[in-house]
């Protein structure tokens, strides 16, 4: 065996470990699978020593403050769902007899806010089938609705650093505070719900035809929309509020170098206190809730981008990057990020991307994080939200169309992307 082919055979090892990640987030298997897949795709993956037992470690304590992240507003966001404050927002949209476009239009701001504070996940996950029995409850078709859960899960994580893993492992790459990465992104962000509003009423444009008669969700529905709304409990309102001081919590903290997860873990402490109190989440549901195998995972994955940074595809990578910033520049490292997105998935595709063009300052990072973000949203494998979504459609009785995801993300992804590059090639 020549040295060149032992050394493309050590670079491949690393490869196998990513797809068997891969392969395991999009199967999503008993937790006990996922979390031995993912030691043993680390332990593949430092075996060929393309990575040093100290760079590994590098690798992992980098990602340590996002991983626990994750956890806590995972928890923070099941304590929401358990005392009803999704609920009772997808009941506002049916109240007074809504028509089908303003169920869409209320589902799609909602799902912004919703990625936008508690991430996508929660999108996804607990407020999808929300809009799904709104949708019922109307008898009005539930593609606009869950296709606009669907394009703000993605989109709309541009605004906070917290809306997205991506954007959180981007942070230290950037000189950006926690409230300047809201303001330079907020106006992209608005450039971007404009276009993907208006398309989304577009591509939908038959399914927002007034109906004839709305009936109501069964008593029984597991998701009814109408439930929390219907009594005088003010849960709600405490998650709400938490929720809120979290926020406030990650602005005030974020000059002074406190990482979000201080904040977040705090907030959700205080909320399984509160939910234990009142019995609608113990300590056991709470680390349910926290997916330990899919922090595990994450840190997994680390270690094996890390490994495979250092072979021919981080050299590949390094090589299409631009010399400058400007339009050309900017637009070239979103269309990379989209690709690789596409590719590895955007988790994956951060870890690979983001060291690599932060030497090319703040402006390059962003650009980064609209094909991480937007345009991971091009094809059903580009994120993990996007499989999470058509589990959970597919869970409560729909079957998304493939031809039909296309259809959208084909023609509103570019637009989208196109457009927030050049908003913020004018802002930076």
């Amino acid at each position: 065996m020549t040295t060149s082919t032992a050394s493309l055979l050590r670079e491949a090892v690393p490869v196998v470990a990513l797809l068997a990640l891969l392969a395991v987030a999009y199967a999503h298997p008993r937790r006990r699978v996922e979390a031995g897949v993912s030691v043993g795709a680390a332990a593949l993956a430092l075996s060929v020593g393309l990575l040093g037992t100290e760079e590994a470690w590098t690798a992992v304590r980098d990602l340590l403050a996002v991983a626990g992240f994750l956890a806590a507003i995972l928890v923070v966001s099941q304590v929401c769902e358990r005392a009803g404050l999704f609920a009772v927002a997808a009941a506002a949209l049916t109240r007074g007899g809504a028509g089908p476009v303003r169920l869409f239009t209320g589902a799609f701001v909602l799902a912004a806010a919703v990625t936008a504070v508690l991430s996508l996940d929660a999108t996804v996950v607990l407020l999808t089938p929300l809009v799904l029995a709104a949708a019922r409850a109307t008898r009005a078709s539930p593609e606009p609705g869950t296709y606009a859960c669907l394009r703000m899960a993605n989109s709309a994580s541009l605004l906070l650093p917290v809306s997205n893993l991506t954007n959180l492992l981007a942070m230290s790459s950037l000189s950006l505070t926690f409230a300047g990465f809201a303001l330079t992104m907020a106006p992209v962000l608005a450039a971007v719900l404009v276009v993907e509003y208006a398309g989304l009423r577009l591509l939908f444009r038959r399914q927002l035809r007034p109906v004839a008669h709305a009936g109501a969700v069964p008593s029984s529905s597991p998701h009814s929309p109408a439930g929390p709304a219907q009594t005088d409990d003010a849960r709600p309102a405490v998650p709400a509020a938490a929720v809120a001081l979290m926020l406030a919590g990650f602005a005030v903290t974020s000059p002074l170098g406190v990482e979000p997860v201080w904040v977040a873990g705090v907030t959700a402490a205080a909320l399984v206190g509160w939910a234990a109190r009142h019995r609608l989440l113990g300590a056991r549901g709470a680390l349910e809730a926290a997916h330990l195998e899919f922090v595990l995972f994450v840190l997994a994955l680390g270690v094996v981008v890390a490994a495979i940074a250092t072979g021919f595809l981080g050299e590949l990578v390094g090589e299409l990057l631009p010399g400058s910033t400007d339009l050309r520049g900017l637009l070239v490292i979103a269309l990379l990020a989209t690709a690789l997105a596409n590719l590895v998935t955007n988790l994956s595709a951060t870890l690979l991307l983001v060291p690599l063009v932060a030497p090319l300052g703040d402006a390059a990072v962003l650009a980064a994080l609209l094909g991480l973000n937007i345009g991971s949203g091009l094809t059903l494998t580009g994120s993990l939200a996007n499989l999470l979504w058509r589990r959970t459609l597919l869970r409560d009785g729909e079957r998304p169309d493939l031809a039909g995801f296309h259809r959208v993300s084909l023609t509103l992804t570019p637009v989208s992307l196109l457009v927030a590059v050049g908003v913020l090639a004018v802002l930076t």
